[in-house]
């Protein structure tokens, strides 16, 4: 499970597909990757994993229900977690910037007079 944790640093070498991470080609071989964990157990563990229980699912066909439900129990965690270990100075940027992602999520973004018109807004901090 930690090897699986840390493979998760995936984001900082961009792959289309989720298999191409373990490929063995020249092109898309990553050896951290592919020595940390076998790819058909990633896939199985990353198939299966789950953050809370399936039965206090929400009705999803409500406007105001929360979309991302099955993952807000993570989320309160790092917050809580990241807000001990980081506090902002009074120097502090902060950056909007577009992830390009051409998946079906909706907080995905059209902005049409940018390069990369389809994406997920994300803010960084410099």
């Amino acid at each position: 499970m930690l090897a699986f944790l840390a493979i998760i640093q995936m984001g900082h070498c961009i792959r289309d597909i989720l298999t191409d991470y373990c490929a063995t080609t020249n092109q898309f071989h990553t050896r951290s990757f592919s020595s940390a964990t076998k790819r058909d157990r990633y896939l199985r563990i990353f198939r299966f994993l789950q953050f809370t229980d399936s039965s206090n699912e929400p009705n999803l066909t409500d406007e105001n229900s929360d979309r991302l439900w099955n993952m807000r129990n993570l989320f309160e965690i790092l917050n809580k977690t990241f807000s001990k270990c980081y506090s902002p100075s009074e120097h502090l940027a902060i950056d909007e910037c577009i992830v390009l992602f051409k998946g079906r999520v909706i907080f995905q973004q059209y902005l049409p007079k940018k390069y990369k018109r389809f994406g997920i807004k994300t803010l960084q901090t410099m």
